[in-house]
C-alpha cells in the first residue's frame, strides 16, 4: 500500500500502523521503505511531533 499524500490522512495512517503493527517509528520506516526524516518533517508542518514513549505522533 502507498502512504496517503494528504498530511492529515498520512497522520491517521501512520498512527494506526504504529499502534497496530510497529514498536517504533524506525521499524515502521524500515519496513515501509520510508524516510523517517521526511515523514517527521511532513507531519511537523501540520503541528505533530513523534512521541517515542507513546509511539505515536501527537
Amino acid at each position: 500500500m502507498t502512504c496517503p499524500s494528504d498530511p492529515v490522512m498520512l497522520l491517521s495512517y501512520i498512527n494506526t500502523q504504529l499502534r497496530d503493527h510497529y514498536e517504533s517509528l524506525t521499524a515502521l520506516c524500515e519496513d515501509l521503505d520510508l524516510s523517517e526524516a521526511a515523514l517527521k518533517e511532513t507531519l511537523a508542518a501540520i503541528g505533530y511531533e513523534y512521541n517515542r514513549e507513546q509511539n505515536r505522533f501527537a
